[in-house]
């Protein structure tokens, strides 16, 4: 039985990560090669006698997270690391040492977000950068209610009402946090924010681009001539949604953790808000809408879009008038992130099972955000 076989996991890591799946194929991390780089630099965080065990986050369409678990004669411990996938290009969305230097900037400050345990800049390790984290364990919200809901539809409608509200207020207290001393203030250039926005994101849905989506091009073109004044600079998560918040098992309406910080940086929290409302389905929303695994939002109590715009105004402070041009720039950028993993399918750099549909959700997010730029509704 060697390192890394799922016959080897420690007892009880199965059973409290039940979303964690065997590693799949052409994304595997040499466990003998991991376990060595973290009894070199880090020989603390390694038990006596301890074998190491990989699992995968199956989630997620970016950067690849892992579950690194450690048993030795002591017990176990677990950490999470995170790595870029194959096949992707130099920048901010998989730079994972960017994203390091983040949750060491955000942890001293009280921000949720998990423990950084270490970093490697060597790709001679596991063949690419990667870092590791505390494991924060808790409830994520994905597809649908989690079992600690319970099966009550009066009670589950009350507890996703609630969650919108702890929705709202964590997005407000982030962009409520100092960024103008180091090294935060030195994560962006927040002059010119929306148009260097709307620019890249045009840039590479053009550089990405496998089928003609008609729509995705209007939409552009109308981000260009429609661009509102800045409102402001603050920490803008980019990519706030319920997966990537960990909710207390206890009390599931207080976040306990934070992630995917990747494309963080400073700029318009407005255009924070546009993305976490991009990817808030409704009940009456394209059903494949629900292939980007949100589609708890759209159970009954939970807020609608309008709903969440105007509960954010409140809770920040900020004019949300052109809400629709945030919703529809945050459909825009999401439409193009999910061409840049379907391109990567199509040639052939991932055989992730899920991706294969993705030029279809692209298509239906065009039609989506067009609709936003004729109509004005969110």
């Amino acid at each position: 039985m060697s390192e890394g076989e799922d016959a080897t996991l420690p007892k009880g890591v199965a059973s409290t990560n039940p979303e964690t799946v065997a590693v799949r194929e052409g994304e595997e991390i040499d466990p003998v090669a991991l376990r060595g780089w973290i009894a070199s630099t880090t020989p603390h965080l390694v038990p006596a006698g301890a074998t190491l065990v990989v699992r995968q986050f199956p989630g997620g369409f970016s950067n690849l997270t892992y579950l690194v678990s450690l048993a030795g004669e002591d017990g176990w411990r677990s950490y999470v690391l995170r790595r870029p996938p194959r096949g992707v290009k130099p920048g901010i969305a998989h730079d994972v040492l960017r994203e390091y230097g983040i949750l060491s900037a955000l942890h001293p400050l009280g921000v949720p977000v998990p423990r950084p345990v270490a970093s490697c800049d060597d790709a001679s390790v596991i063949g690419v950068p990667f870092y590791l984290m505390s494991h924060v364990d808790g409830v994520i919200l994905r597809g649908k209610a989690p079992p600690e809901f319970g099966k009550d539809p009066a009670v589950v409608a009350t507890r996703m009402a609630a969650l919108s509200h702890t929705f709202v207020s964590a997005l407000a207290q982030l962009h409520s946090v100092d960024v103008s001393n180091e090294p935060l203030a030195s994560l962006g250039r927040p002059d010119g924010y929306v148009q260097r926005q709307v620019s890249g994101w045009t840039k590479r849905w053009h550089a990405s681009r496998t089928d003609e989506v008609r729509e995705l091009d209007l939409v552009a073109a109308w981000l260009e001539a429609n661009r509102p004044p800045e409102r402001g600079v603050a920490l803008v998560h980019n990519d706030f949604k319920f997966d990537n918040l960990v909710l207390n098992r206890a009390d599931v309406t207080r976040v306990v953790a934070i992630l995917d910080w990747e494309m963080a940086t400073i700029g318009d929290p407005l255009m924070d808000l546009g993305t976490s409302l991009a990817y808030w389905v409704e009940a009456g929303d394209s059903p494949i809408f629900r292939a980007l695994g949100l589609g708890v939002t759209a159970l009954p109590g939970c807020a609608t879009r309008a709903e969440l715009a105007s509960a954010y105004a409140v809770a920040s402070g900020r004019d949300v008038s052109d809400v629709p041009f945030y919703y529809a720039f945050g459909l825009f950028k999401v439409a193009v992130i999910a061409q840049q993993i379907y391109a990567r399918t199509v040639q052939g750099l991932t055989a992730d099972p899920r991706f294969a549909m993705l030029g279809d959700v692209v298509k239906a997010i065009g039609v989506a955000a067009a609709d936003v730029t004729r109509t004005g509704v969110v």
